[in-house]
């Protein structure tokens, strides 16, 4: 990562290490940090806005300290010096300190390694799949076709987790799983528990 990481703060996405996320650049500052990120190594970091934002959007307003850091891997500018992007999430950090030298964000960041499945976790994560697809064929509108059986267990956590319609504190806290096992038994938790409200009356005003 760079001494400095640009920071792009959103208030409703979080981006998981070796998923894909489209992005559409607009505000100035933000065409100012892309530029800048094309032109050196190409990542930024993505965080998670917190509670409140709206009142100090323009400003700086707060933001959780943990974030995924993504490599811009398809770029295209539009005649009105926009960007449409394509990051890919590589690794997660803690933000250490913020500097306010530019117009956009950057701060000073540790790496926050997530733990390497091997052994039994990699056969906890595989059951974990084996749950998760199980959840979604029952009770989500995908196609069977649609959840790819050659990708890797680890890959389908992540996935998972960026997209489906979960809240943004909810993913951001599967972000903050200490590794891929604990994130994909903390999604089934969340998914089975959110079927369960859905199921019981009463119960399904509180869920939201």
């Amino acid at each position: 990562m760079s001494e400095l990481l640009p920071l792009f703060p959103l208030p409703s996405v979080v981006l998981f290490p070796n998923v894909f996320l489209p992005l559409h650049i607009f505000e100035p500052r933000y065409r100012a940090m892309t530029a800048d990120a094309l032109a050196s190594d190409r990542l930024i970091g993505m965080v998670l806005l917190r509670p409140g934002w709206e009142r100090d959007y323009e400003g700086r307003p707060p933001i959780y300290r943990v974030g995924c850091s993504g490599v811009i891997t398809h770029v295209e500018q539009t005649q009105d010096g926009r960007y449409n992007l394509v990051l890919r999430g590589l690794d997660r950090f803690k933000i250490v300190e913020e500097n306010d030298e530019l117009p956009y964000r950057r701060a000073i960041v540790e790496p926050a390694p997530e733990r390497r499945p091997v052994g039994a976790d990699r056969e906890a994560i595989h059951k974990f799949r084996a749950k998760l697809e199980s959840i979604l064929a029952r009770n989500v509108r995908v196609a069977e076709g649609k959840i790819p059986k050659a990708m890797p267990d680890e890959d389908l956590v992540n996935a998972l987790a960026q997209y489906l319609d979960l809240e943004p504190l909810e993913k951001q806290a599967l972000l903050e799983e200490s590794g891929v096992r604990a994130r994909a038994e903390a999604l089934v938790e969340l998914l089975e528990m959110k079927l369960m409200m859905a199921r019981t009356p009463g119960l399904s005003n509180v869920a939201h």
